[in-house]
Parts: C-alpha cells; sequence; structure tokens
C-alpha cells in the first residue's frame, strides 16, 4: 500500500484543530485521514512547529522548502513523490493514493439510473452544434 505523507506549516498543535478560531478545512482534512487510516490506509502529517527534523531529513521535503519556503505548505507526498503542494488535498484524492477502492453509491430504492454517456469527441471542448460542424467554443 502507498505512503502519504503531509508535511504542514505550523500549526498551533499537531492537527491545527484547536483554539477559538478553528479552521474547517482542517477539521474536515482530519476526518478524511482518519478515515483514511480506518480503511487500512498508510498517511502520517508533520507539523512544522512540533516536528521539524522530518521536514529537514527528507531530501524532498527541503529541496521544496529552499523554492518555495514554508509558505507552499502543505507539501503531499505519495511514496517520495510530489503530489500535491499549497492545499489539502480531499476525501477522494487520498482514497485514491492510498489505494483505497470506492464504489459510486447505489441509487436510492425506486429510482432507477439512466445510464448516460458521453458522446462528445473527447479531442474538442463541445459537440458540433449545426450541420457545418461548428462548435460552442
Amino acid at each position: 500500500m502507498p505512503t502519504i505523507e503531509i508535511f504542514e506549516p505550523a500549526l498551533c498543535c499537531n492537527t491545527g484543530v484547536c483554539g477559538d478560531d478553528v479552521d474547517q478545512g482542517l477539521v474536515t482534512f482530519s476526518a478524511d485521514m482518519d478515515w483514511v487510516r480506518s480503511k487500512g490506509g498508510d498517511i502520517a502529517r508533520f507539523n512544522l512547529a512540533s516536528e521539524p527534523l522530518a521536514f529537514a531529513e527528507r531530501e524532498p521535503v527541503k529541496a521544496f522548502l529552499q523554492v518555495s519556503g514554508s509558505e507552499g505548505l502543505p507539501l503531499v507526498l505519495v511514496d517520495g513523490v510530489t503530489a500535491k503542494t499549497g492545499r489539502y488535498p480531499d476525501r477522494s484524492q487520498l482514497a485514491k493514493w492510498a489505494g483505497i477502492i470506492t464504489v459510486a453509491p447505489a441509487a436510492p430504492a425506486g429510482i432507477q439510473m439512466l445510464g448516460l454517456t458521453d458522446t462528445t469527441d473527447a479531442g474538442s471542448c463541445c459537440a458540433p452544434t449545426d450541420d457545418n460542424g461548428t462548435s460552442c467554443c
């Protein structure tokens, strides 16, 4: 299973979910991390304020900080490769990187799915709109 590491800017505590003015994004990210762990994902986070050695000892992180500084954090590594910078990943990204298979929810009882598929040309921004082949783009 892939290893996901998140290197965060200096936060007030290990999760950043503390104090009077809690950032909802950090609350959501913490919940998403807990979910990935509950599914067997290998994920760790490092706070610049409390774990500076983790930043200094990892070459990709050290190089990133030399170029972007702490303003570019968070930095997400997946198996040592930079996967995302400057923003926290969402649950679907974490699940994908962790190799967790998620299944689309089934339709509620009594609802029939239409099974529509995209028939537009994948190479264009939209399908032709008239007999001359011109498009809306």
